[in-house]
């Protein structure tokens, strides 16, 4: 008779197995769907097309609808995947852009038993109303409206039950799969998907933390605080914990649904302006990128400013990655496609058939492009110049960076908003301002008294220290000790390489002398045979086709070791 743990634990087994048959049979069902295909054709036509191709009814669409229905995981997936041009082709990109994020809600007896169990108190000690239609339901949480016992409007963000588990068990089962991909075939080693996969688990966990998005609450609200025009509900931090999110409640109307009788007595032009500008501040500034700025998330209260909310998805850039992403795009709003090239090849990861006169040319042809377009146009904007430079480096053999694709995805988001607050609004002008603003403010803040005394402490170092390595370099070239290390060539291996070269070749000589000795042989008349020939001759023959299928064998089994060590892909 099994014990409970047992019985418990083949439940488990059960179910992992089932979800692993019902994940390989939708990765079966679409291994032919040309996901991964199609990047090398034609890189300038594709990188300079000024809208995505339309989507055909089928195949895309039927993707999104499976996707969604593996459940919150691949939803999740299905968004990090719509980030990604270098990984999916346009149509598929098109559909997963359009993925809806709106599932069935958790009973309301559920999520009162999480609140009361996260917070430590009865939902009607805790506030003074709370309303069990849920304002929105995701596949991580869903809100609730509340009131507390002073009469304060907020929302409840509570956590679907058992999320985190379904997402650790999923992301699992996808790790061992991607592994599996990176080993076995062309296609894993190029793109990393069991990084790629590493990246979403880090991601997810950050998401379905309520306390990080807290947190991202309080330091969105303190960067932004000199505009205006912005807000940012703040949480309650006693109504919060990792799983229950506590926050003021903002009313307005989507960005997309402004009335235009409403833009005309109060134009948003500024608004605009402001939320484009700050949201550059945060990136290159502050290092905080919302990786998720969509129409959805921006409310226009009714006092006339943008109320920014759902920061759960925030990625961290260090200071060397902003300075980077900063010139690349100084380098593309200037033209400059050989700064753009050179910037983005380093911050990627050269595969071993990296193309890399290709990818500077094309690199050069995309910001050409981009550069010759008119101020006005939003046909090929600044978002999609960053997502089609992850696409082109893909297409040449260079992994980008996913720094790379957050900052194009945030930026074509940021687009669709701006568009919809002020459509006549100069994006490109308001951006090149911006950043030139921030390289003078870097300049002169690097010439403060702290930054001025530490390069003073560090040039009196170096003077100190000068005399002493002087007379280090002086005495070795007197006493002849200098000497050169060259690291490129590995003499005991190319030895050892040299020698086994010299071994077939005395091989192949010794099995031509036998071959040669036994036509001679043959001639000779009387005496013994062996297979009709004299045996003198036969042995010769047996003797040459011994050492010349050991040869053969030795250097068939050298190669295909050559040969798998040239397809792994260099750390």
């Amino acid at each position: 008779m099994l014990m409970p743990l047992q019985r418990e634990q083949r439940v488990t087994e059960s179910i992992s197995l089932s979800r692993y048959a019902q994940i390989g049979a939708f990765l079966l069902r679409y291994r032919k769907a040309g996901l991964f295909n199609g990047l090398d054709l034609d890189l300038q036509e594709a990188a300079l097309a000024q809208e995505a191709d339309p989507v055909e009814s089928g195949r895309p669409e039927q993707f999104v609808d499976d996707l969604e229905a593996l459940g919150p995981t691949f939803i999740k997936v299905g968004q990090a995947l719509s980030t990604r041009p270098d990984m999916v082709p346009p149509a598929y990109l098109a559909a997963l852009e359009r993925m809806q994020d709106d599932v069935a809600p958790v009973p309301v007896a559920e999520v009162r038993a999480m609140i009361e169990a996260e917070l430590g108190a009865r939902i009607g000690v805790l506030f003074g109303s709370f309303d069990d239609q849920p304002l929105a339901a995701g596949s991580m949480a869903q809100v609730h409206a509340a009131t507390l016992r002073d009469g304060r409007e907020v929302v409840v963000k509570v956590q679907r039950p058992h999320i985190a588990q379904t997402l650790r068990e999923d992301l699992a089962i996808l790790e061992k799969l991607a592994g599996a991909a990176d080993r076995l075939t062309d296609m894993g080693r190029r793109y990393g998907f069991a990084d790629w996969v590493h990246e979403l688990r880090h991601s997810l966990a950050n998401e379905i933390n309520f306390a990080l998005e807290a947190d991202n609450l309080r330091r969105f609200a303190a960067n932004l605080h000199d505009y205006q025009h912005l807000y940012v509900p703040q949480p309650l931090d006693n109504f919060t914990t990792e799983r229950v999110l506590t926050m003021d409640r903002v009313r307005g109307i989507k960005v997309t649904h402004v009335p235009p009788v409403r833009r005309m007595e109060h134009p948003l032009q500024q608004q605009a302006q402001e939320l484009l500008r700050a949201y550059l501040d945060q990136v290159f500034v502050h290092g905080l990128v919302h990786a998720d700025p969509h129409p959805g998330n921006v409310l226009l209260m009714d006092d006339q400013r943008l109320a920014l909310f759902d920061l759960g998805m925030v990625a961290r850039l260090p200071p060397h990655t902003r300075q980077s992403l900063l010139k690349l795009m100084l380098g593309a709003i200037g033209g400059n496609g050989d700064q753009v090239g050179e910037i983005s090849e380093s911050m990627g990861t050269p595969l071993q058939d990296f193309r890399h006169s290709q990818y500077r040319r094309s690199v050069d042809q995309l910001v050409s492009g981009y550069a010759g377009l008119h101020d006005a146009s939003r046909a090929f904007s600044e978002g999609r110049l960053i997502l089609e430079l992850t696409r082109v480096g893909a297409a040449c053999g260079l992994r980008p960076p996913p720094e790379l694709t957050i900052l194009g995805k945030t930026l074509l988001n940021l687009e669709a908003v701006t568009t919809a607050l002020d459509p006549t609004l100069d994006t490109r002008a308001v951006v090149e301002q911006h950043l030139q603003q921030m390289m003078r403010h870097q300049a002169l803040s690097s010439l403060s008294p702290a930054n001025l005394a530490s390069e003073w402490l560090d040039l009196q170092e170096l003077a100190r220290r000068t005399p002493q390595h002087m007379g280090a370099i002086l005495r070795t070239l007197a006493e002849n000790r200098l000497r050169v290390r060259i690291d490129g060539l590995e003499e005991s291996r190319m030895m050892e390489s040299l020698q086994k070269i010299a071994n077939r070749i005395a091989t192949g000589v010794i099995v031509a002398a036998l071959v040669i000795g036994a036509a001679l042989t043959a001639r000779m008349q009387g005496g013994a045979s062996l297979f009709g020939l004299p045996i003198l001759s036969a042995l010769f023959i047996i003797v040459a086709a011994i050492l010349g299928a050991g040869l053969i064998l030795s250097a068939l089994r050298r190669d295909r070791k050559v040969d798998r060590a040239a397809d792994r892909t260099p750390d």
